[in-house]
């Protein structure tokens, strides 16, 4: 997006969320708002029930939070998840898959079928379509720090391609030594939004990004001093800022940079009261 494209428009119809002390979006909305003490507790990973077992016994930590807060956040819609299109964006994919590679190939250089299946940067995806009985169209990106800008970047443009709707999933994992003095990620967190070109009865919030030369990294910063060393430290925690807006009610800009260099305003308002519906929800996460 150049600096004179239009502003990219979305309503945010979903949230999932898990990271050190936020248990998911719905026990962390009061965290963010200040409402409740945040805890800086490590984060509890959820086994992928929808996967079958085999599958599950397989995927490590990227694949678990990735479909966590998938399901999560399509559940908060009330969508399908096997008709919505997908963008899963990381910084880093699958620490512990990379790690035990590079030990194999320093060692007797036998590399396990199952671990190079499981270290492609799509893997997320991949699991995410046997999971949901997904056929639609999904895209997997990585801008190191930047992942979340460029994931978000990607899902409103395909909105304003023409698409309905489409679910953005951002998440981290940490790096075991001696990678992790290279590539410091203290711990695993995962967003996901299901973004949708209009609103509907379960809209949140209500977002536009532009292109700016604008550069203010401290109107991205956490309130809350243990949020803000998650936003800081975990690239996919970027979103944080976001969340906070949209737990508080507060209509509020975010600036996010991007791989190139460049910074997008994010402005945000939060629709404090969705109008209740009853439609049921089809997600696969049993």
């Amino acid at each position: 997006m150049t600096r004179h494209d239009a502003p990219l428009l979305a309503w945010i119809e979903g949230i999932g969320l898990r990271g050190p002390g936020l248990p998911g979006w719905a026990a962390s909305a009061d965290i963010l708002a200040g409402r409740v003490e945040h805890v800086e507790v490590s984060t509890v990973l959820v086994a992928p029930a929808a996967l079958p077992p085999a599958e599950r016994r397989r995927v490590g930590k990227g694949v678990k939070i990735a479909l966590d807060v998938g399901f999560e956040a399509v559940a908060h819609a009330g969508l399908d998840a096997a008709f919505l299109p997908s963008v899963f964006t990381s910084s880093s994919g699958d620490g512990d898959n990379c790690d035990a590679i590079c030990r194999s190939l320093a060692d007797d250089r036998l590399i396990s079928p199952t671990r190079f299946h499981n270290s492609v940067h799509n893997a997320p995806s991949g699991y995410w379509g046997i999971a949901s009985h997904s056929m639609a169209p999904s895209t997997s990106l990585c801008a190191y720090d930047d992942s979340f800008a460029a994931g978000l970047d990607d899902a409103l443009t395909q909105l304003a391609g023409g698409i309905e709707a489409i679910v953005l999933v951002a998440y981290d994992a940490p790096y075991p030594e001696p990678l992790h003095a290279a590539r410091p990620t203290p711990d695993t967190f995962g967003i996901a939004l299901v973004l949708t070109r209009a609103p509907g009865p379960r809209a949140v919030a209500r977002i536009e990004m532009r292109a700016t030369a604008v550069a203010d990294p401290h109107r991205n910063a956490m309130h809350i001093a243990s949020l803000e060393r998650v936003r800081s430290a975990i690239p996919a925690a970027r979103a944080l800022p976001l969340l906070a807006a949209i737990a508080t009610g507060d209509e509020r800009t975010i600036v996010l940079e991007d791989a190139q260099g460049t910074h997008r305003l994010l402005h945000v308002q939060s629709i404090s009261s969705p109008t209740p519906v009853n439609r049921e929800s089809h997600t696969q996460c049993a």
